[in-house]
């Protein structure tokens, strides 16, 4: 998809399936040329389709690139992750630009609380759902298990299941004297760079202007595309989901399309309006914050009318319509609009 500085999406491509993400990109880059020629674009790409040959290919057409990296490449950078040095583009979200010499790249550090709770509870659910580990410990131990292939693919398994926070234990089939035992534990000298890590990730970029917020701020275009596509499939039921046909598949993709435009102008005439409603901060006071285009759609989702129909002697009826009142919150979002609308903002 092709957007502006802005987000505003102008353009799409579809390409055929059954194929890896990674070995898309020069077609993608031959396709985009040819069509739109070949302009200093600048590529969002998710970790899915980045690798070195595809970075190389799009700077070798003088391209700009701004990409998530691997957490693996993350253990190079823990001194800066306990570093404070920190600057907060969101009240949850805090960056810091780090440059590599000869300063043709640079990383981008980023920590979320909101990610930070969510990959800790994945790992306290890993470390506390040890029944499948267990299951295997015991099948093997009393010999119901013995062919050692069967018992490493069932370990395979049971470590894809967690891949988030393998490394950080230590897994393992050991032979003893008794024949051979699972043994599983923390690895202890990866504590500290557990807790650095959960919450953290990285981006790549050979951009040379623009500051740590705003780089961050282009990524997060990436995000919320694929939110789009995730809100077609959860809050706005289009379904079905797997398409046989090429036509269907094509006019799926052009429903995502046109549902992702209108959130990007909402998005941007919400900032233009400043639509704002008090939020209660972790203290319990209340302060403004600007809304987001999926707090509008709840609030206004919970609107609800309802038409009366009251029947005469005379065999006709009287139809009243009737809208329920709206609650604080929706009162201050239709108020600031109402204003908005007045001044000549729309």
């Amino acid at each position: 998809m092709i957007v502006n500085g802005e987000g505003f999406p102008f353009s799409y491509e579809t390409f055929n399936g059954n194929r890896a993400d990674v070995s898309t990109m020069e077609t993608i880059l031959c396709m985009v040329e040819r069509k739109y020629g070949k302009a200093r674009r600048i590529w969002v790409l998710d970790r899915g389709i980045v690798s070195e040959e595809n970075l190389a290919a799009i700077r070798k057409r003088g391209g700009q690139y701004l990409v998530g990296a691997p957490r693996s490449q993350m253990k190079q950078w823990e001194q800066e992750l306990v570093k404070e040095d920190w600057t907060r583009v969101q009240p949850e979200v805090e960056v810091k630009k780090v440059a590599i010499p000869p300063d043709e790249e640079t990383y981008i550090l980023c920590r979320s609380a909101g990610r930070k709770e969510k990959e800790k509870a994945i790992r306290q659910r890993f470390s506390a759902d040890m029944e499948a580990l267990q299951r295997l410990a015991k099948t093997i131990e009393t010999g119901r298990l013995k062919d050692r292939n069967k018992m490493e693919r069932r370990l395979g398994r049971i470590q894809a299941s967690h891949s988030q926070v393998n490394d950080l234990y230590e897994i393992a089939l050991e032979d003893s004297r008794n024949g051979v035992r699972l043994h599983w534990a923390i690895k202890q000298d990866r504590l500290i760079w557990r807790d650095l890590r959960e919450g953290a990730y990285m981006l790549r970029t050979n951009l040379q202007a623009g500051t740590v917020e705003e780089l961050w701020s282009q990524y997060l275009q990436l995000t919320e595309a694929e939110a789009s596509f995730r809100t077609l499939k959860s809050e706005l039921y289009i379904r079905p989901l797997f398409h046989q046909l090429e036509p269907r598949v094509k006019a799926h993709v052009l429903v995502a399309f046109l549902g992702y435009a209108l959130w990007v102008t909402l998005k941007h005439l919400l900032k233009r309006r400043a639509a704002i409603i008090p939020q209660p901060s972790a203290s319990g006071v209340y302060k403004a914050q600007p809304l987001s285009p999926m707090r509008v759609l709840a609030l206004l989702s919970t609107m609800q009318s309802a038409d009366i129909v009251l029947p005469t002697t005379d065999g006709q009826e009287i139809r009243l319509h009737r809208v329920a009142e709206p609650e604080p919150e929706q009162k201050t979002l239709l108020s600031s609009w109402a204003l908005a609308s007045r001044r000549g903002l729309n």
